[in-house]
């Protein structure tokens, strides 16, 4: 069994994917390489299918008739056979030295016969054209060199995990969490990353900047402007966390607590996005987001409209609605998200 299965979505990746698979190429036979062409237009499955030719007990090539990310996302899954797994979008790229450390991790912890179900590592925001590159760490959150539980972990405001940081074990995405994406939309990297983590007790930090998270292209779907032409699809997914956690999480246990942080962020990032488009139909989109919460669960509702981004986004006025977006701004700054 490989140790590690890599999937890349591919949707007209011409311009990028081939910086993005030559670099998990380093991994050897120890990696297989899932690269899904989810119905492009360009020389997208051509370039695929080089490498599926060139390197063939090592990289697999899926075609497929669009379906979005959270599509291919799952053609890939059903086709894992790693042990564990990761989602690599195909313009960005993993650091050659770190991802030796974390394969050198996985064979040591396989040859132990020890099976975890989450491993950590660090990201770097690769911003194009930024001489300074952000770089999320988290040695002061997360125990090292340790098997540890939610119970050891201390997430503070405005810091989570995202898909960048994480290796799941592919059976308790598969087998446990029975993970399926919808079609058709973007930003399911927050319900991949969301959805499993009740069915997380083993985790494992590696302090090693493993993941260059490329940003910069204007089409790029986290380009602000681009979140709020697809406003609907990111609302799409906000309910859907909304929905997993009411009907799933019963507890106060500490993966509960940090759920309800999840949640609350992406929520503050659908409403921070309303506010600034400031036209009558986004500001009416934010108040039924909340309403929305609300008449699902009104306990979860309650801790975060009271909390401090739940105050800070529903400032009144245009004025508090400029304060917002500004202390939005400032975050962007110290944490570097784009």
């Amino acid at each position: 069994m490989k140790s590690l299965s890599l999937i890349v979505s591919c949707y007209n990746s011409e311009d990028y994917v081939e910086r993005c698979v030559n670099s998990l190429l380093l991994g050897g036979e120890e990696v297989e390489i899932l690269l899904v062409d989810d119905g492009s237009n360009d020389r997208t499955p051509q370039i695929i299918d080089y490498y599926a030719h060139k390197f063939p007990g090592i990289v697999r090539a899926i075609h497929q008739a669009n379906g979005g990310p959270g599509a291919a996302i799952n053609a890939g899954l059903h086709a894992a056979t790693g042990l564990y797994t990761k989602i690599v979008d195909s313009d960005d790229w993993l650091d050659a030295t770190a991802y030796q450390q974390v394969l050198d991790f996985l064979r040591e912890t396989n040859r132990q016969g020890e099976a975890l179900d989450m491993i950590v590592s660090n990201y770097i925001y690769d911003r194009q054209g930024a001489r300074h590159k952000k770089v999320m760490r988290y040695p002061t959150i997360l125990p090292q060199g340790q098997v540890f539980g939610w119970q050891d972990v201390r997430f503070p405001a405005g810091k989570y995990l995202l898909m960048h940081a994480i290796i799941y074990r592919t059976s308790l995405l598969r087998d446990e969490a029975k993970l399926e994406l919808p079609r058709h939309t973007f930003y399911v990297d927050n319900i991949y990353v969301f959805e499993p983590l009740p069915f997380v007790k083993k985790i494992y930090y590696l302090n090693v900047e493993l993941y260059h998270y490329f940003i910069g292209r204007a089409d790029q779907s986290v380009n602000e402007d681009v979140m709020l032409s697809r406003i609907d699809q990111q609302l799409k997914i906000n309910r859907r966390l909304i929905i997993f956690y009411a009907e799933n999480i019963t507890d106060s246990s500490p993966v509960s607590q940090y759920m309800e942080k999840y949640v609350e962020i992406i929520t503050t990032v659908s409403s921070i996005l309303l506010v600034k488009g400031g036209t009558p139909r986004y500001l009416a989109l934010k108040k039924d987001l909340w309403r929305f919460v609300k008449q699902y669960d009104e306990t979860l509702y309650k801790q975060l409209r009271h909390g401090a981004f739940g105050i800070g986004v529903h400032l009144p006025g245009k004025i508090g609605r400029k304060t917002a977006v500004g202390a939005y701004h400032i975050a962007q700054r110290m944490y570097g998200f784009n």
